[in-house]
């Protein structure tokens, strides 16, 4: 094996997929593409990296709630822009063509767009990290869309999509929680 530098070795494991979460504040819907993202294991909490050097960060902040969408490989684009650009000066659902839908239980819009929409309160943020940790608490699934392949950043500009899906539930079946 060659060594590689160690500054590059978040590229290694950086391949969760890319999502968007969105934020309202006032009267202000804005979305942040984040590739920093966990899951807590087989509840429904997560965590995502960020700070204030996002714009959002404020949002999320004082409301303590944002919805996760979770957009698939033809939004490639879109995710790309609404990352490059800030939603202090740009709307971002209008630039990019993205819909944003009244949620049930919090003001941040879902993303008609997305094949998956998660209502969050934040639950936690950890400064020293720049971890904001989340508690889902509504869950929607697009049955309907045709592309339902994800993202996932390398972290230097290139992407992976997700492929074939294999299927070991019954080796696994005695570390699944029923009803998965």
């Amino acid at each position: 094996m060659k060594q590689m530098n160690i500054s590059k070795a978040f590229t290694l494991m950086e391949s969760g997929p890319v999502v968007f979460v969105t934020t309202h504040e006032g009267e202000k819907n804005n979305i942040m593409t984040i590739s920093w993202t966990m899951v807590m294991g087989f509840t429904p909490i997560f965590a995502i990296t960020t700070g204030p050097w996002n714009y959002s960060y404020a949002a999320l902040s004082n409301t303590r709630e944002c919805v996760i969408s979770i957009p698939t490989v033809d939004l490639i684009d879109q995710v790309v822009g609404v990352g490059t650009c800030s939603g202090a000066d740009t709307d971002k659902f209008v630039k990019f063509g993205l819909t944003p839908v009244t949620g049930k239980h919090v003001r941040s819009p879902l993303i008609k767009e997305c094949l998956a929409n998660i209502e969050c309160k934040v639950i936690d943020i950890i400064e020293k990290h720049n971890i904001v940790v989340l508690e889902g608490i509504a869950a929607y699934f697009d049955s309907s869309r045709k592309e339902t392949r994800t993202i996932h950043a390398v972290g230097d500009g290139t992407f992976i999509v997700d492929g074939r899906k294999l299927n070991r539930r019954k080796m696994m079946a005695s570390k699944l929680p029923e009803g998965v």
